[in-house]
């Protein structure tokens, strides 16, 4: 099992904790391909997981499925506490230090989602799919693992069936920054932890039980039939 440098982001994530805060965004569907999504909900949380913002967003255009079993969102929530997605940006960008290293699972496309800028809103990135990456002799290849499996082999979580929501999901991406953060200068703990990732199976993710819903492909790669390209 490797044990990568550290990258001077995570290093002053390590040594500040103040400075970092998880950020995680919900999408309803506005079309049937895979990448139509509208953003319906923001939260962001500190280090200590205390929620500072949870907003949901009007979407511009019309809602296909709110994709509730996958976001928690439902037509109540979004359509009675909702607002525009600038006033929700400005509000975010109002709490966000820009000194601030923001982690999540898959960050990048929450920062793109909400148009942030790295260098202006906030100082840089970790995304948790980068640092929990291992090398999988089997395959000879690296595997990546979603924040599901994350919690449930690293925390101990009850993720079956669990339905997901951006403050939910925030704590969650800093719970997992914090346990990949004991591993630091302990490698025999981060050596454990890795075996048991690879050995424990993956549960079948949203995408894979429901290919479709309500209408709206998923984004499974192996059954995706509505032609949409991949991004990323």
């Amino acid at each position: 099992m490797e044990n990568r440098p550290i990258p001077d982001t995570l290093a002053k994530a390590f040594t500040q904790p103040s400075s970092v805060f998880s950020i995680d965004v919900e999408c309803v569907a506005t079309g049937t391909d895979h990448n139509s999504r509208d953003v319906a909900q923001i939260s962001l949380v500190d280090y200590n997981d205390n929620i500072i913002l949870d907003l949901h967003v009007t979407p511009e255009k019309p809602v296909v499925s709110y994709l509730t079993p996958l976001t928690g969102l439902t037509p109540e929530k979004v359509q009675s506490q909702g607002r525009p997605l600038a006033a929700a940006v400005s509000t975010m960008r109002e709490h966000l230090p820009q000194n601030a290293i923001l982690v999540g699972q898959g960050i990048g496309q929450d920062v793109t989602w909400l148009g942030l800028v790295e260098g202006q809103d906030f100082e840089g990135m970790v995304d948790l799919t980068g640092i929990y990456r291992i090398w999988n002799p089997k395959y000879k290849s690296y595997s990546v693992f979603s924040q599901d499996h994350l919690c449930r082999v690293l925390l101990g979580f009850d993720t079956s069936g669990s339905t997901h929501d951006a403050a939910g999901d925030a704590v969650k991406s800093m719970r997992l920054f914090r346990q990949y953060h004991s591993y630091h200068g302990d490698p025999a703990s981060w050596t454990a932890a890795q075996e048991k990732l690879l050995a424990i199976p993956p549960e079948p993710s949203f995408a894979k039980r429901f290919p479709t819903f309500e209408g709206v492909c998923m984004g499974n790669r192996k059954t995706c039939r509505c032609g949409a390209p991949f991004l990323g």
